[in-house]
């Protein structure tokens, strides 16, 4: 049941995204901050952690975890260090993934050739 309840709540977001992608004139940069604007919001009014609870990977391997990974940094950062941790927090929750993602598009770009299109 885990997988079946990751992979409709995940195919909602995915549809919601694609819906915005279609019927707006949102380009799609505007669209994935949105997605993790509205992860840190969910994580922010305790509605993500249940979701996540219910549909596992289904919302947090989306661009809405990663917004709720920079919001319970921030939290656990102005627990630890204050007001400050307002400004840090989200940056060290998510530097491990940050990180990973530009080493791995740094190999992507060196094993592949780029060119124009035709």
């Amino acid at each position: 049941m885990n997988f079946f309840n990751a992979f409709w709540v995940g195919g909602l977001v995915c549809v919601a995204a694609q819906l915005l992608i279609d019927y707006t004139r949102l380009t799609p940069a505007r669209i994935l901050t949105g997605c993790v604007v509205l992860g840190v919001i969910l994580a922010g009014i305790g509605v993500f952690k249940p979701l996540s609870d219910f549909a596992g990977a289904g919302v947090t391997v989306p661009l809405l975890g990663f917004g709720n990974t920079m919001a319970e940094g921030v939290k656990e950062a102005v627990n630890k260090d204050g007001l400050i941790g307002v400004l840090t927090g989200g940056l060290e929750a998510g530097a491990a993934g940050i990180s990973a993602a530009v080493f791995f598009s740094l190999l992507a770009a060196l094993a592949g050739k780029s060119r124009m299109k035709k």
